[in-house]
């Protein structure tokens, strides 16, 4: 499957402040409705839309970050990993509540959303992880590192679109494109610990470390998007494939 380009901008970044509170997200259809059992449902789903976007975002301005060193990026990717915070506690505070009233397929559904949240939650704080190892760098990052951790990041952003439209679809192709592109972020990460490892007496090695850490972190990324794919694919099929997902990720 052909990636597609993530349309944002370069340079517009955007931050919490900027983007509407997570509190304003209302499942309108639901409300029109009337439905307890559907409002419930649809206020915590669309929650998780906006944490896969929020999540996409974080991702997007590490990758700023990593090209240029912005400082707004640094800051966009401390608000996204704040309001990544505030949205799982939400989606906590409301789970328990919500799940006593309804049926099991509804319940299932409520479930996913915990689940999603958990993971983009973390990637949120990898993200900011990853910014913190470099952001007091006093040393330009080596070219060919900096190549490898953009690339990495770019390949990141793409997966966590690919998250969010398979969740707003309930497509497993999305899900199977996550999986495709893994092992790439995966070898590139190896890749660049080869490089450095290589080279154990080199007296670059030490101050280097904070860019094993930060490769690191974003290799980890890519795990939990890996795991959102999975579940991506056990909420289209109604059952869980995640020892399956060698299968997918070559379909």
């Amino acid at each position: 499957m052909a990636t597609k380009q993530i349309s944002i901008p370069r340079g517009k970044r955007r931050s919490a402040s900027k983007r509407p509170r997570a509190t304003e997200v209302r499942p309108r259809a639901a409300q029109a409705r009337g439905n307890p059992e559907d409002f419930a449902e649809d206020e915590l789903s669309a929650l998780v839309v906006r944490g896969c976007l929020i999540a996409r975002d974080a991702v997007f301005n590490v990758r700023d970050f990593l090209s240029d060193g912005s400082r707004l990026a640094f800051l966009a990717i401390k608000d996204c990993e704040k309001e990544l915070d505030q949205i799982e506690r939400k989606i906590d505070d409301q789970l328990p509540e919500a799940i006593t009233r309804v049926g099991e397929a509804k319940a299932r559904e409520l479930l996913a959303c915990l689940k999603f949240i958990t993971d983009l939650e973390r990637i949120g704080d990898l993200a900011y992880s990853a910014a913190m190892q470099l952001q007091a760098r006093r040393e330009k990052l080596p070219a060919a590192d900096s190549r490898q951790l953009v690339e990495m990041a770019s390949l990141l952003c793409e997966m966590l679109e690919q998250v969010h439209q398979g969740f707003l679809q309930r497509d497993v192709a999305h899900a199977q494109s996550v999986l495709r592109s893994d092992p790439e972020v995966d070898r590139l990460c190896h890749s660049l610990f080869h490089r450095h490892l290589a080279e154990p007496n080199s007296p670059s090695g030490q101050k280097n470390f904070d860019i094993l850490l930060a490769a690191q972190a974003l290799e980890r990324i890519g795990d939990h998007a890996k795991n959102l794919a999975e579940e991506l694919c056990s909420l289209s099929e109604g059952r869980s494939l995640r020892h399956n997902a060698r299968k997918l990720s070559t379909a």
